[in-house]
């Protein structure tokens, strides 16, 4: 029975979308959680009201996984306070930070300590954190683990900074082997350094040239091997910003032999396309590259169909400088697209399009998301979870406009862009975020903030 008198707060609106689907309904909240969703006339005397607009919607918090922080270290490329107003300004609640980028990288126990104190008392949205698994740190990957990270990332060939090394086929089945032990997730970003060392090298300016020096067959080939360490091992294994839709019919395989394997693919994939993308636009540098437009149509059946599990951002951004505008050279850009703010208009713009609706963008960007970092209460709207959503109106449209973007660096590859979808207001545990007064907290995996 509805006890009004244990709720501080009631959302009270037309469409609110929850685990089994769209409804009309009030969100009782109690001390941060959400204790019922009850009749739309459901009140209680002293909570606060939040009523609704009836062309707005009620969504939960996004959980965006994949997000490069770089503070400490290369905070002039991003950082805590920019990187989480960025996140509420689009509907995301909850982000896990990349352990590379930063210096130092989340390789050990004090690495994560020093992280985690960078972040403290700046964060606007909750933040938990990724390990690495490198090379030299196998001692370091239980302790970790102990010390709350969701899992741990790893690459597969030279990741872009020195600090943090790549693991060849005897250290990625060693670090899997390892994780596996513990019961811990590996996730990798898959592309094989042999199939790129031998295609041509990227030159100068041209779109084209870049995408043929990181072809299709690099990640379809690491994907291979990782799938053989899985099977080996039996560790959790995760493939990130997967691109290539080539590589399909290996998940497909690994799926249906029930192997312990899930897939992420980004907005950009889905989005843009290789054929829209002028010489010299660095911008649109990422690693692996944006591709042609029928591998994105591949990639948006995958999601539809489930055999890629969800969307998160790869938000990877750094300095103006370093994206080389001024030249277009491919070759000496930094590759990564920083779409954290515009990862849910980009999602819908396109979904909606194409026939989906919120309830499936919700659960590739929210749900699906929060379950694997094992981060509970989070990505739902469901008695129980931390009471983390946004009011969206599903049919507004706006242009991008890089100035108006809250990341460190505002440079993106949609500017001009008209999409559909605005984020009103973001609330985080029943508290509607203000960026001037961050009251995120820090996460560990399997524990409630």
């Amino acid at each position: 029975m509805f006890d009004g008198a244990m709720t501080d707060l009631i959302v009270r609106a037309g469409r609110i979308v929850t685990p089994s689907g769209e409804q009309d309904g009030s969100v009782q909240v109690r001390a941060g959680r959400i204790r019922a969703i009850t009749g739309v006339r459901d009140m209680a005397a002293g909570a606060t009201v939040l009523d609704v607009p009836d062309d707005q919607v009620v969504l939960p918090g996004l959980v965006d996984t994949h997000v490069h922080i770089n503070e400490p270290g290369r905070t002039e490329w991003e950082g805590f306070a920019t990187a989480t107003a960025a996140a509420a300004a689009g509907g995301v609640t909850t982000v896990v930070d990349m352990p590379l980028n930063s210096i130092p990288p989340t390789v050990g126990v004090d690495a994560l300590a020093v992280k985690r104190s960078a972040a403290h008392g700046k964060v606007t949205v909750d933040v938990a954190f990724w390990g690495g698994a490198v090379p030299d740190n196998l001692d370091e990957l239980a302790g970790l683990h102990d010390a709350g990270v969701v899992g741990f990332k790893c690459f597969l060939l030279p990741s872009g900074v020195d600090e943090f090394g790549y693991l060849d086929r005897v250290g990625l089945v060693a670090a899997m082997r390892k994780i596996a032990d513990f019961g811990g997730l590996l996730i990798a970003h898959a592309e094989d350094p042999d199939v790129i060392a031998a295609a041509p090298a990227p030159d100068g300016r041209g779109y084209r040239r870049f995408e043929a020096s990181r072809p299709p067959g690099a990640e379809s080939a690491a994907i291979d091997w990782l799938l053989d360490g899985t099977r080996e091992t039996g560790c959790r294994t995760h493939i990130v910003h997967l691109s290539s839709a080539d590589a399909l019919p290996a998940v497909a395989r690994a799926k249906a032999e029930r192997l312990p394997v899930t897939v992420e693919t980004c907005p950009h994939y889905l989005t843009l396309c290789a054929e829209q993308i002028p010489d010299g636009a660095t911008q649109f540098k990422c690693c692996p590259p944006i591709r042609g437009a029928a591998n994105r149509e591949r990639l948006w059946d995958a999601l539809g169909s489930g055999l890629v599990d969800f969307v998160v951002s790869d938000h990877s951004p750094s300095t103006i400088e370093l994206k080389r505008l001024d030249s277009g050279d491919f070759e000496q850009a930094w590759g990564g697209i920083s779409s954290l703010q515009l990862g849910l208009a980009l999602i819908w713009t396109e979904a909606y399009d194409r026939g989906y609706q919120l309830t499936d963008v919700m659960r590739w960007m929210a749900e699906r998301p929060a379950r694997l970092a094992g981060l509970p209460g989070k990505g739902t709207l469901a008695v129980g979870s931390d009471a983390d959503f946004s009011i969206f109106d599903p049919d507004g449209q706006f242009i991008v406009e890089a100035a108006s973007l809250r990341h460190r660096n505002p440079i993106t590859p949609y500017a001009g862009s008209r999409l559909r979808g605005v984020v009103h207001e973001t609330w985080l545990r029943g508290a509607r975020i203000d960026a001037s007064s961050p009251r995120g907290r820090l996460l560990r995996r399997g524990v409630r903030a």
